[in-house]
């Protein structure tokens, strides 16, 4: 296992898939048939002896090694188109996503030179800096209305070095009432992160999340929440988990644990179904193959995700998991309390997302009723809209989200319920996010 590559000790378990080949060189040398032979015999060889499944290894090589002697790749003479192939063809025997072919001589070739401490120190701290500049995978961790948590989360990265950022973000969202974990654009990463994370959603007695078999050294290895973590857990927090296609290895692996845990809802598409980790094995001095060395292994379904990927418990498109898995949450957290000044916190929210998926629409007969002078306030009907202002302050568009309240486009805070006895508008009355309100009677004419 020598040429399994590792960078001042990082080791790769489940990668985070590249959308770009790693150094692909234009105006490459072409390739020669010797080189063809040279490659297919390298990789076979690779899957042979690293492979999670031996037969599986053995079809792939047979595959490719025939395809050689039938003269497939005689015409390929492109490095890169030639390495895409070979993914192509691996992948169609094994399902295997994790399998991929790279063009990488410059890669390569740095890696063959004499390594300094120097040189170590020196790609490390590059490791370092680019993870830092992408806030190590945490994108974005805010508060939304109705004090649901949000997370961003683009890549699982390496604890030693993201560790504290993960500490204060799961910190930071430890006072809200439930929270969303967006994973529709996390390519995966480690396996320890996804442990510090999820220790976070369950009390301190170890919950078994995985078990892995390694087949380069024949062991078995199992991950368990932490009995300790820095700052407040959050164990009985309404937990969505944001998927897509793109949702790929290790942020599969969080969203199947938390699933088979009962631990989270999952919201939006099937995943794209990696479930082998590896790593990069030099093939020849222009070519790298990722062999997948392992396979997860759960402790509820004794199975895992390859090639089948995680089905969500709610199914939608990606671009519309964020608004349904904060309704639901809204929704279940108005619907579990008691307290009315809660329900209306909680509903303030709600109105808002359901006029994206049902609009309100008055006629102008309708809106034109509601124009009128309320004490200090003045509404308007003006080219088939109603607008509000107080006083001399900023007048504001009101959408119609019932057929008697509105909201102020522009203004988050503040909205208004029109009141009738009978047929005529008799008040206007003020309603605030904080659950307080006030009136206002309708000046007649």
């Amino acid at each position: 296992m020598k040429a399994i590559i590792k960078f001042a000790a990082i080791t790769v378990t489940f990668s985070i898939l590249l959308t770009s080949p790693l150094n692909a060189q234009q105006n490459a040398e072409p390739l020669t048939p010797k080189e063809h032979q040279t490659v297919v015999d390298s990789i076979s060889s690779k899957l042979n002896a690293n492979y999670v499944f031996p037969e599986v290894a053995k079809k792939m090589a047979s595959s490719i090694e025939l395809k050689l002697k039938d003269g497939d790749y005689k015409s390929i003479l492109d490095p890169q188109e030639f390495a895409n192939t070979l993914t192509t063809d691996l992948r169609a025997i094994s399902k295997d996503k994790h399998i991929r072919v790279t063009f990488a001589p410059g890669r390569i070739a740095e890696q063959q030179q004499t390594v300094t401490a120097e040189d170590s120190i020196a790609y490390l701290n590059r490791y370092i800096n680019n993870m830092k500049r992408n806030n190590f995978g945490f994108k974005e961790v805010k508060i939304m209305a109705g004090n649901i948590g949000y997370l961003d989360l683009r890549s699982f990265s390496d604890v030693e070095y993201a560790g504290e950022t993960a500490v204060s973000a799961m910190n930071f969202l430890s006072n809200t009432d439930a929270i969303i974990i967006d994973l529709r654009n996390n390519g995966g990463g480690s396996p320890a992160m996804i442990q510090l994370i999820t220790s976070y959603l369950f009390g301190s007695n170890p919950v078994h999340l995985n078990n892995f078999y390694w087949r380069p050294s024949d062991r078995n290895s199992q991950t368990w929440t932490l009995p300790h973590v820095s700052g407040t857990r959050s164990p009985d927090t309404p937990v969505y988990v944001l998927t897509s296609g793109g949702t790929f290895s290790a942020a599969e692996e969080f969203s199947y644990n938390l699933k088979h845990l009962e631990r989270a809802t999952l919201v939006g598409e099937t995943t794209g179904g990696g479930a082998h980790p590896g790593g990069s094995v030099l093939a020849t001095d222009r070519f790298m193959v990722w062999v997948p060395t392992g396979r997860a292994i759960n402790p509820i379904t004794n199975t895992n995700w390859e090639g089948t990927g995680v089905s969500p418990h709610i199914e939608t498109p990606a671009i519309d998991a964020l608004d349904v898995a904060y309704m639901e949450a809204l929704e279940l957290l108005s619907k579990n309390n008691k307290d009315e000044g809660l329900k209306a916190f909680y509903e303030w929210p709600l109105a808002e997302l359901r006029l994206k998926t049902n609009p309100v629409t008055l006629d102008a007969k309708t809106l034109e009723k509601f124009a009128g002078i309320y004490g200090p306030r003045v509404v308007t009907f003006e080219k088939g809209k109603l607008f509000y202002q107080r006083g001399r302050g900023t007048k504001y568009e009101l959408i119609p989200y019932s057929n008697n309240e509105f909201m102020l486009n522009g203004l988050d805070s503040f909205r208004i319920r029109f009141l009738n006895e009978g047929n005529a508008i008799t008040a206007l009355q003020g309603l605030y996010d904080n659950g307080g309100t006030d009136r206002n009677a309708k000046v007649k004419d």
